[in-house]
């Protein structure tokens, strides 16, 4: 010390020290409020600011109370110094800790938001946050006086041979971040694999993406493995699709009277079914002069991949019932066989396949 510790100095220092207290916590509370009404916006990129600032206005108060009170009390220069860079390296971490929560919850936001699902493409968050933490972390070294470039020649030597060693997992985090800026998936789509894997894709991380089947279990498939299959996207370039269903009915029907019947019933079903599009213009085409059967396609027009067989249950029960009403026949697969023994010929018998009749079908 350069001069005797007095009691106005300590008086002055715990002055100090309340003061930087009391900042914070009003600091704090002040924040909260703003939490509240941050909450009540549609953008929530706000709650990630507002949180964030939660965590690194009141320690900041804190550290710049200590500060005072360290540059009040009679300290030696070296004493000083190695406070102030304690204080230092305290706001400098609750700083970083803050701005990776921040960026990751921004990322996360702009993601959710371009998707415009609830999930979260994590492969962008989490090396957002690493990368801030990172930088945090050289800016501690260098406040402590540690020299940063030896430890960047040999954080880039070293990472040469990690790179080597880990060739799968590096593939499959280029292989993520190409998938995602290309945005040829994205969390929330409806995809099929040529392998046979179906489902909404989950999330994206460095490594893996995982999707959710419709019977709720999870596959878990390697990025690589993803960018070099063959892939059907059910949501892009827009979430509604078509779906054909296949009826048939028996030649001696009316067909201007089936296509009629058939409008109403489309139309009944797409303005009462959940998931249906009733904008849509549905088609009937008839196509094949089958065995038993003429054959036609009813196109119509669903919300998502999923809605589709919620659709099609509906539309199959209410147009067998309404065929039933006008008397509209849909026959079951027949076929005529003729049997020989020697030289005389069997009278030909009918035989039907096993089917239930009255139900639309293809030939």
């Amino acid at each position: 010390m350069n001069r005797a510790l007095t009691v106005d100095d300590l008086v002055l220092a715990g002055i100090a020290l309340a003061a930087g207290l009391l900042l914070a916590f009003l600091s704090r509370g002040l924040l909260r409020w703003l939490a509240k009404h941050a909450k009540r916006t549609r953008w929530s990129g706000d709650d990630v600011v507002v949180d964030a600032l939660r965590t690194v206005v009141p320690w900041a108060a804190l550290v710049g109370g200590a500060a005072s009170a360290a540059a009040v009390l009679p300290l030696t220069r070296t004493v000083q110094h190695h406070t102030n860079q304690c204080l230092q390296v305290l706001l400098i971490f609750a700083v970083t800790v803050s701005a990776a929560r921040v960026v990751a919850g921004l990322v996360q936001s702009v993601t959710q938001s371009r998707s415009g699902v609830a999930g979260s493409a994590t492969i962008f968050v989490n090396i957002t946050r690493v990368l801030v933490l990172a930088i945090g972390f050289l800016v501690v070294l260098q406040t402590l006086g540690i020299s940063i470039a030896p430890l960047l020649t040999a954080l880039g030597v070293g990472g040469l041979a990690v790179a080597l060693a880990l060739q799968d997992t590096l593939a499959n985090l280029f292989a993520g971040i190409h998938i995602l800026a290309s945005k040829t998936v994205q969390p929330g789509d409806y995809i099929q694999l040529s392998s046979g894997e179906e489902g909404y894709v989950v999330d994206i991380n460095w490594r893996q993406t995982t999707v959710r089947q419709l019977s709720n279990n999870l596959v878990v498939i390697p990025n690589g493995q993803l960018a070099k299959t063959n892939m059907t996207n059910y949501t892009r370039p827009e979430q509604r699709l078509t779906i054909l269903v296949q009826v048939g009915v028996s030649y001696d029907s009316d067909l201007d009277h089936v296509e009629r019947i058939t409008h109403e019933v489309i139309a009944e079903t797409m303005t009462e079914i959940t998931g249906a599009v009733p904008e849509h213009e549905p088609a009937i085409r008839f196509h094949t002069f089958g065995d038993s059967r003429i054959g036609f396609t009813v196109i119509l027009g669903v919300g998502e991949f999923s809605d589709q067989f919620r659709i099609k249950h509906e539309f199959i029960k209410r147009l067998h019932r309404r065929y039933r009403e006008e008397g509209i026949r849909i026959p079951a697969p027949a076929r005529t066989v003729a049997l020989q023994q020697g030289a005389v010929v069997i009278p030909q018998q009918r035989v039907t396949d096993e089917m239930p009749s009255g139900l639309p079908g293809t030939d």
